[in-house]
């Protein structure tokens, strides 16, 4: 039997062990020391976003959005279906309603032109998610967004430098969530960051962050005390995780090239095979320059995705499907959620199959894995 080739191995690369080292010699282990501070200064610069807080992961930083922006009991959240629960958990713990939304067939993201259907008297707010790190249709959301008195917070878990129309993902909503979890780009295990993109909200998200107070101010000089505020948790990163973020930061350009290359040589290597199978690869939209976070395949049925699956994995290689559509989850149906409600993600979640893709996944790995896709018949 071969060597396994796993679905996802996280990188730990560059100064990673130095910069661990570097905090447990300094001592400051808790959230917001030297290594958390040079992580937001390096995404605000990089993003060109007002301020960057991180957080102990995209769950938290979404969950932040909820209490940031007053979402409350009654108010409608419209998303699509196919993401992750996290995408609608922050809202409907502050008890909002979610407003499912199918998604397109071609980047499988929210499909923009259903929005009108689903917008009502209490929708407060769209969560746009970028799937696969290929942005969504903002110009045409955005404006729909406007017209209804809609914010926009941007669920980007997948699509860190990725943009749309030359913009950077994240930048385009009020707020955005990113994710730094072990299967994403750039990972310290587990962990996330708020973007915010209106300087009002600044100061309110920091007091939300440190658990309802204002101990940012107070530690920059601003009160002499800090006491109790607001609504809040504690969100904050410990230094060990921002230590190993900030690494794989500063190899963002090395990482995303890497990772750009492997894309292209699954779209190369498979291109034909999946036309002569009836097998959909992954669409990027003149518009949209990919974060180069997944690469999927759509098979022809649920039976030959099964088999698909099986014929991998009997080669020591592991692939993975993805995710199953909210509005047909226990909890999704207590909201109303129903067959046929949307038949695209209903579809193509059946279909959806995820081919191992991370930094170390050799060029001779990757051919077997090529080599052996291309044996399938589908």
């Amino acid at each position: 039997m071969p060597p396994a080739i796993p679905f996802n191995r996280p990188f730990t690369g560059g100064a990673s062990r130095e910069y661990l080292l570097q905090a447990l010699e300094r001592g400051h282990l808790s959230g917001d020391g030297e290594f958390t501070q040079k992580c937001r200064q390096l995404l605000e610069n990089l993003l060109g976003v007002p301020a960057v807080l991180l957080t102990t992961s995209c769950t938290h930083a979404l969950e932040m959005a909820a209490l940031l922006l007053d979402v409350g009991p009654g108010d409608e959240i419209i998303l699509p279906t196919f993401t992750f629960v996290s995408s609608v958990n922050a809202f409907v713990l502050r008890g909002a309603v979610p407003r499912f939304v199918d998604i397109r067939p071609d980047t499988l993201n929210l499909d923009e032109g259903l929005l009108e259907s689903v917008v009502s008297a209490r929708s407060r707010l769209v969560v746009p998610v970028h799937y696969a790190g290929i942005g969504c249709e903002m110009d045409t959301l955005l404006p729909q967004a406007r017209t209804h008195h809609l914010l926009v917070v941007e669920d980007n878990a997948h699509g860190l430098f990725g943009t749309y129309r030359g913009k950077q993902l994240g930048t385009f909503g009020t707020l955005a969530a990113q994710s730094f979890h072990e299967t994403k780009n750039f990972s310290c295990g587990e962990g996330g960051a708020l973007l915010i993109n209106d300087p009002a909200l600044i100061e309110r998200a920091e007091i939300i962050r440190e658990k309802g107070t204002n101990r940012s101010r107070f530690f920059r000089g601003q009160v002499d005390k800090y006491t109790w505020v607001d609504l809040g948790s504690s969100y904050l990163p410990s230094e060990l995780l921002a230590a190993l973020l900030l690494a794989q930061l500063e190899q963002r350009e090395e990482i995303q090239r890497v990772r750009g290359e492997i894309w292209q040589r699954y779209q190369r290597g498979l291109s034909d095979w999946a036309v002569t199978q009836g097998i959909q690869l992954p669409v990027i939209p003149p518009d949209c320059d990919s974060s180069w976070h997944l690469f999927h395949l759509i098979l022809p049925t649920l039976e030959s995705r099964q088999r698909f699956i099986t014929h991998l994995k009997q080669a020591s290689i592991s692939a993975v499907f993805h995710y199953l559509p909210l509005h047909l989850s226990e909890m999704g149906r207590r909201f109303g959620g129903r067959e046929g409600q949307c038949p695209v993600a209903e579809d193509l979640s059946d279909r959806l199959v995820r081919l191992p893709f991370f930094y170390d996944l050799s060029e001779s790995d990757q051919t077997r894995v090529i080599e052996t896709i291309l044996s399938f018949r589908a």
